[in-house]
C-alpha cells in the first residue's frame, strides 16, 4: 500500500509540474526571422491562462513602428478535426496587408492544432446551438492576441484591423462593441458559426439563432464592418448572409456587404488563397482607406 500511495503522489507531483511549466511558457517570438515576409513563429497569451496560443507574425522591412493586423482562422466542430489542424497562416492575406504596411498576427486559438488545450469557443448542438457565447468566446481570444501584440514596440497604437474568417469572422463581429479605442476596421469574410452541418453543402444548423446573435452583436458596435462573401460559399451562401448582415445593421451597426466573383470549387476559402485574395483586392483596399481615414481623424 505504501508504494501505491508514493506512486499516486508522483503522479501527482508530476501534474503540478506540466501545469508550473506550462505557467511559465516563454511568450513572445519563438525562434529567427525566415521567409516569406518575415515570417516568425511567436507564443501569444490566450484567455485560457493553461494555454499559450501558437502564431505566426509576418512584418515589412524595417523597425516600424507599424500598424496591427489580426487574422483570425476558420474553425470546425469536429474535435479531431481541430486538432488535426495545421497552424493557420493565410499568407496570400498576410503578404498583402504587409505590402501594405500592417505587421499580421495570426493566432491559433485554444482547442485548435498546435495550441492545443481547451475549445473555448464551443457552441454546443444544432439544438441548444449557443452562437452569442462561441462569438464571444472568440472575440476574447483575438483581443487577448491583439492586446499583447499592441504592447510590443514595433506596433502602432492606432489603426488595428481585425480581419476575420467564418468562426473567426464571427469572433470579430462579436468584438465590434469592444472598448477597444485603437481597432479601426473589421473585416468579415463568410462570418458565421454552424455551415455545412452534418457535413452537408447548404445546411447551417438553427440559422434564426444565427441571425438572432448577429442582431445582438450589431447593437453597441463601435467598429465599422467590410463583410465579404464569395458568390459559391455552401457554408453560408450569399442569401444567409445578407440576412445576417442586414440583423448585424439593424441593431445600429456599420457594415458594407458585398457578394465577390465565385472563387475555385468552394468560395469559403477563398481569403486562403492568392486568387480569393485578388478578387477581394478592391473591397480590401477600399476597407483600408476608410479605416486609415478614421485612424486620421482619431488623432
Amino acid at each position: 500500500m505504501p508504494s501505491l500511495k508514493a506512486f499516486f503522489a508522483l503522479v501527482v507531483l508530476a501534474a503540478v509540474g506540466v501545469q508550473s511549466a506550462a505557467a511559465q511558457v516563454r511568450l513572445g517570438a519563438q525562434g529567427v526571422e525566415g521567409e516569406p515576409n518575415r515570417a516568425q513563429q511567436w507564443l501569444v497569451p490566450s484567455p485560457d491562462p493553461d494555454t499559450a496560443a501558437h502564431a505566426v507574425l509576418f512584418r515589412p522591412i524595417g523597425d516600424g513602428p507599424f500598424r496591427l493586423a489580426v487574422i483570425a482562422h476558420a474553425s470546425v466542430q469536429n474535435v479531431l478535426r481541430r486538432a488535426q489542424m495545421p497552424q493557420p497562416e493565410y499568407r496570400a492575406l498576410a503578404a498583402w496587408l504587409v505590402a501594405r504596411g500592417f505587421a499580421v498576427l495570426v493566432p491559433e486559438r485554444p482547442g485548435h492544432g498546435a495550441t492545443g488545450g481547451k475549445y473555448l469557443e464551443d457552441q454546443g448542438g444544432c439544438d441548444e446551438a449557443d452562437y452569442s457565447r462561441s462569438g464571444h468566446a472568440t472575440a476574447a481570444e483575438i483581443l487577448t492576441a491583439l492586446d499583447y501584440l499592441r504592447a510590443q514596440s514595433f506596433i502602432r497604437q492606432d489603426g488595428t484591423v481585425v480581419v476575420g474568417h467564418s468562426a473567426g469572422g464571427w469572433g470579430a463581429l462579436a468584438l465590434a462593441g469592444a472598448d477597444r479605442p485603437g481597432v479601426s476596421a473589421i473585416i468579415a469574410f463568410a462570418p458565421g458559426r454552424g455551415g455545412h452541418a452534418n457535413d452537408f453543402p447548404n445546411q447551417v444548423c438553427a440559422p434564426q439563432t444565427l441571425i438572432s446573435a448577429a442582431a445582438e452583436f450589431g447593437h453597441g458596435a463601435r467598429v465599422p464592418v467590410t463583410w465579404l462573401v464569395a458568390a459559391n460559399d455552401s457554408y453560408f451562401s450569399p442569401d444567409l448572409s445578407r440576412k445576417l448582415a442586414d440583423a448585424f445593421r439593424a441593431g445600429g451597426a456599420r457594415a458594407d456587404f458585398h457578394v465577390l466573383a465565385a472563387a475555385g470549387s468552394e468560395g469559403h476559402w477563398l481569403p486562403e488563397t492568392e486568387a480569393g485574395v485578388k478578387i477581394a483586392g478592391p473591397e480590401l483596399d477600399r476597407a483600408l482607406k476608410l479605416s486609415d481615414s478614421s485612424t486620421v481623424k482619431k488623432r
